[in-house]
């Protein structure tokens, strides 16, 4: 063992893992209920008694509940293997805070570390009387190591490429998200102070703090994955924690019509959009796809232009090699050094952009955008949080309002009928996939309400036994009233696709 990386007279104690609880099991049906059951008369006279089966399904019109995504899978055989594990390794995380001295470790390489790790497994191992398979010391090791120089238990769902979302509910729950399903996972924390170390370990690396006085952060982890935390005493029942995993590999315009989130004849038309510089809003909820929609369409710009990118967390990946990328930055805990979205915007505009991507709109930063927008920034981009694309005009015209700009409601949409072109929404179904539910062009104004024209939907027609939906995408019959602004630019869309999709 290296001495300089040990305590003087560390002794080890253990704390056993409490065992959770117990599960209540749900119960089948109805306890201690009878339900009245009318007997018909047979030929005889004689009174046939029904089945009590039939007449308690009877009974009721409701359709049963299907089982929760989000409840715990069933035990595998591997389930008391990894209670012996867990029980095991608490007792030896407790042996290394004991033994190593942390402060000597920052200088430490990663092969010495995991050599001390492995010496003070082995030599608390052989005092418990504890003997594990190579396998099992192997995973150990790897949790150890995780403590100590990573995020722990975290350490292993950030590493699982299935998982797009990690939600933390205090130490003992933690959900992860695969394929748009919410799934409870057998990883947990020891207890909250365990959770709360984790998150420390995280803010503290970005400079910033998170306590009593400050419970609620957000930052950026090391591969670029979004986080937010919120402690307690905001957080009622333990620490929460959200992390949005970045994804190494961005999806492009042909795997998302691989997947069928939209069409062919869709991400021709998104094509035209992006290359003729209209400007364009991607609305959708959380979770919906709108920053893997922005990614996409970004591959459409040509690379000679000047990006300039404008994000709360860098999640944009544009592959073009003229891109500048600007990261707004919360105050520090003395109020101090705040940089908004707005202050970056306006900085942006000195700096020759050919085009400005806002990675999200949702405060005073609008009057910005669509100042830009309107004075020859064509092609711009921004997401917002909205429902539909009428949705979305609303809220921009809330958060013009909500800016502190005393503006009549006349010119607030006529500004922002001049200066946004589409609205493209993204939305999550209730099966957990994302579609691109609707293209909305907007015309003008008539009157005093903004005129809208959607070109392209998705047309829901029913619902699998699985609960998973069906359905097409489709054009609604409407001409692009761009089309010819394409046509001059080069990009001559046959008319075929804006007729209706036929389905038989």
């Amino acid at each position: 063992m290296f001495s300089r990386y040990k305590k003087e007279d560390a002794a080890t104690t253990a704390a056993p893992r409490p065992k959770p609880a117990a599960a209540p099991r749900p119960s089948g049906g109805p306890a201690g209920a009878s339900a009245a059951v009318r007997e018909p008369m047979g030929k005889a006279g004689v009174s046939a008694e029904a089945p009590r089966p039939a007449a308690a399904k009877a009974a009721t019109m409701r359709k049963p509940m299907p089982k929760s995504a989000a409840m715990p899978m069933a035990a595998d055989k591997n389930r008391k293997r990894k209670e012996r594990l867990g029980e095991i390794k608490l007792e030896l995380h407790r042996a290394l805070l004991d033994n190593l001295n942390l402060a000597a470790l920052d200088n430490a390489s990663e092969q010495e570390l995991r050599m001390e790790i492995n010496a003070i497994a082995t030599e608390v191992l052989q005092e418990k009387g504890v003997v594990l398979n190579r396998e099992e010391r192997t995973t150990l090791n790897q949790e150890l190591y995780d403590e100590v120089k990573g995020l722990g238990p975290l350490e292993s769902l950030l590493k699982d490429e299935t998982v797009s979302d990690i939600l933390v509910n205090g130490p003992h729950q933690i959900f992860v998200e695969r394929d748009g399903k919410l799934q409870i996972s057998d990883v947990t924390f020891k207890d909250e102070k365990h959770l709360l170390r984790i998150i420390d370990k995280i803010v503290s690396a970005v400079g910033r703090r998170v306590d009593e006085m400050n419970p609620y952060v957000d930052a950026r982890l090391q591969d670029g994955s979004r986080f937010n935390a919120m402690v307690p005493p905001v957080a009622v029942d333990g620490s929460l924690v959200s992390i949005r995993k970045f994804k190494k590999d961005k999806l492009g315009i042909d795997d998302l019509v691989g997947f069928g989130a939209f069409t062919e004849e869709m991400a021709a038309y998104l094509q035209a959009a992006v290359a003729t510089r209209l400007n364009i809003i991607v609305s959708g909820g959380t979770g919906s796809g709108k920053t893997t929609t922005l990614n996409a369409l970004s591959s459409f710009i040509d690379d000679a232009e000047r990006i300039l990118t404008i994000e709360d967390t860098a999640e944009l990946q544009l592959q073009q090699t003229h891109v500048g990328r600007m990261e707004s930055r919360p105050p520090n805990v003395e109020g101090k050094g705040e940089v908004s979205p707005r202050d970056c915007l306006k900085n942006a505009l000195r700096m020759r952009p050919d085009r400005i991507i806002v990675g999200e709109t949702r405060g005073e930063e609008v009057i910005d955008m669509l100042q830009a927008m309107n004075t020859g920034h064509d092609g711009s981009m921004t997401t917002i949080h909205a429902n539909s694309a009428r949705d979305g005009v609303s809220r921009l015209e809330n958060m013009i309002s909500m800016s502190g700009i005393d503006m009549p409601l006349k010119a607030m949409r006529s500004q922002i009928a001049s200066a946004v072109n589409l609205i493209v929404q993204a939305s999550r179904l209730q099966d957990g996939t994302r579609r691109m539910t609707s293209i909305t062009e907007i015309t003008g104004m008539e009157g005093d309400v903004i005129s809208m024209q959607e070109i392209f939907r998705f047309q829901r027609t029913g619902l699998t036994p699985e609960n998973k939906i069906v359905g097409h995408f489709t054009a609604t019959g409407v001409r692009s009233n761009f089309s010819d602004r394409f046509k001059m630019w080069g990009y001559d869309l046959p008319s075929h696709i804006f007729e209706p999709t036929r389905v038989e």
